[in-house]
């Protein structure tokens, strides 16, 4: 299934959701206008656990602490598709989260879930010298936050039958609970390491830390309204 937009309005105007997909992208065009040093910059700025956990260990540039990684992996992609996926799903998901829980808030709870993200992946493979970039971690927590609020909110959706589509109406429980059980089986094949080069348990760690933050960092009551 692949999500095109959702009904669920909002009061807010998205400023930070928009803002995260403009400097995502800026950050996308700068890579690529890096030519043959872009790999360079990638190594340097995306997370590599080893660095974290073992002593020593220098992927990329020695002088960008790893600590600052954490952060700046959070907008890096490895190209279109990647991109072009996780920006679509913030788009959907991400207006409705900081319409509840307000612009700075919202900010907070995105760069904590994407924080909690790069540790769940690394604590599954703390000797990995791959580099991890991507905003799904952080993305991730948003569709737990967006699952937990609006479960019945319709979610238009395209779901391919072979050289068939169809677009329907679908709940977002079955949206995103179906995305998050996709997640925990290919992450459950692909324990220490990333399995075809998604970090899967970056995208679990995310999600749970948006169930468990949604409630702290919510501003006011929403009700679930949209009913089938």
């Amino acid at each position: 299934m692949i999500p095109l937009r959702d009904e669920n309005p909002t009061t807010l105007t998205p400023v930070v959701t928009v803002s995260l997909i403009v400097l995502n992208c800026l950050v996308f065009l700068y890579q690529l206008s890096l030519g043959p040093a872009e790999e360079r910059f990638i190594l340097s700025y995306a997370a590599v656990p080893a660095e974290w956990f073992l002593p020593g260990t220098v992927v990329g540039d020695p002088a960008v602490p790893s600590a600052l990684t954490v952060l700046t992996s959070m907008f890096l992609h490895a190209g279109f598709m990647h991109l072009g996926g996780n920006m679509l799903y913030l788009w959907i998901f991400g207006n409705n989260i900081e319409d509840v829980m307000g612009h700075g808030r919202f900010v907070l709870f995105y760069l904590l879930c994407g924080v909690a993200a790069v540790f769940g992946h690394a604590i599954t493979a703390p000797d990995s010298t791959v580099p991890m970039i991507g905003a799904s971690g952080a993305i991730s927590g948003v569709l737990g936050a967006y699952l937990l609020l609006f479960p019945r909110a319709r979610v238009l959706v395209l779901i391919p039958f072979g050289f068939l589509t169809r677009v329907m109406p679908v709940p977002a429980i079955v949206v995103l609970g179906f995305w998050i059980v996709m997640q925990i089986i290919n992450g459950a094949f692909s324990w220490g390491g990333l399995g075809g080069g998604v970090a899967w348990f970056a995208h679990i760690g995310g999600f749970a830390v948006g169930l468990a933050l949604i409630k702290v960092f919510q501003r006011r009551p929403v009700n679930d309204i949209f009913r089938w």
